[in-house]
C-alpha cells in the first residue's frame, strides 16, 4: 500500500465560476508546484477539458484523473470520475443531453473556455453548464459504475448543493463508500446526525476555481498503488480502517 497525496475536485476555465487562469496547463503546473501526486479536473457537468488536462499531468509525473462534477435533478453536486478519458467523455455526452440548455450569459456567470493541448481556446460553450441535469441522484451511482467509474457525493457538510444540504439525509440503499467534507472540523458532527458517514472514507478536496486554492499535499490516500485505477478502486473500496 502506498499514500497519494490528492486533490480531486478542481475546476477548469471551462466552468463558468473557474478564473480563466484555471487552464489545463496551469492546475498541471500547479499541482506539481504543490507536491501532488494524483489531480483530478471535475468541471460542472462537462469532461471536455480532461484531454490537455491529463496531457500535461502526465508531462509532469503526476496522475491525471478525468472527471466531472455532475449537479443532479435535485441540485445534488457529486464528483465523478472514471479510469479513462473515453468513460470520461462518454459520461459527458450522457450529462450533456440531460442537461437544462439555457445560454450562458458570460457578464454574469463568466466564460467557459475550452482548450487543447497546446493551451490555446478552441472554443466556448454555449450552454451554461452549472445549471441542473433531470439526472435523479439515485441513479448517478449506476450510470458511473456502468462506465467503471466512481461517484462520490461533493462537500456533504455545505448547507447549498449537497446531499446533505438538499435532501437532509442519505438515501437508503446507497452504495457509495467515500464522501467528500469540504470543512473537517465538521465531521464529527456529520457522523453522529448521520450514520452511514461512519461506513465511509473521507476525503477532503480543495473545489479550487483559483490556482492559489489547489491544496499541498497534506492530505494522502492509502492506494494500492500509485496510479489512476490505484486511485479509483481506494474510493470504491472505502475506509481500510474504522474511522
Amino acid at each position: 500500500m502506498v499514500n497519494v497525496s490528492y486533490d480531486l475536485h478542481i475546476h477548469s476555465c471551462l466552468s463558468p465560476c473557474g478564473d480563466n487562469n484555471m487552464t489545463p496547463a496551469n492546475i498541471a503546473g500547479m499541482a506539481a508546484v504543490k507536491g501532488l501526486d494524483a489531480v483530478a479536473l471535475t468541471d460542472h457537468n462537462t469532461a471536455r477539458n480532461c484531454a490537455p488536462f491529463m496531457a500535461y499531468c502526465e508531462a509532469y509525473g503526476i496522475i491525471g484523473i478525468p472527471g466531472l462534477e455532475i449537479n443532479t435533478a435535485e441540485e445534488v453536486h457529486a464528483v465523478c470520475l472514471f479510469r479513462s478519458l473515453e468513460a470520461a467523455l462518454d459520461f459527458d455526452a450522457y450529462v450533456y443531453e440531460h442537461l437544462l440548455k439555457v445560454p450562458n450569459n458570460e457578464r454574469i456567470f463568466g466564460a467557459q473556455i475550452l482548450m487543447n493541448d497546446d493551451e490555446e481556446e478552441t472554443g466556448r460553450e454555449p450552454n451554461l453548464l452549472i445549471n441542473a441535469t433531470d439526472i435523479a441522484f439515485d441513479d448517478v451511482w449506476g450510470l458511473v459504475r456502468e462506465r467503471d467509474g466512481v461517484m462520490v457525493p461533493a462537500h456533504i457538510d455545505k448547507s447549498a448543493n449537497s446531499l446533505l444540504g438538499q435532501l437532509g439525509f442519505i438515501p437508503d440503499g446507497s452504495l457509495f463508500k467515500t464522501v467528500e467534507v469540504k470543512d473537517l472540523k465538521k465531521l464529527h458532527e456529520l457522523k453522529r446526525n448521520h450514520p452511514y458517514v461512519n461506513e465511509c472514507q473521507i476525503i477532503s478536496d480543495s473545489d479550487a476555481h483559483y490556482l492559489d486554492a489547489v491544496h499541498d499535499n497534506s492530505l494522502t490516500l492509502l492506494c494500492e498503488h500509485k496510479t489512476i485505477d490505484g486511485v479509483i478502486d481506494a474510493l470504491l473500496r472505502g475506509p481500510l480502517y474504522e474511522n
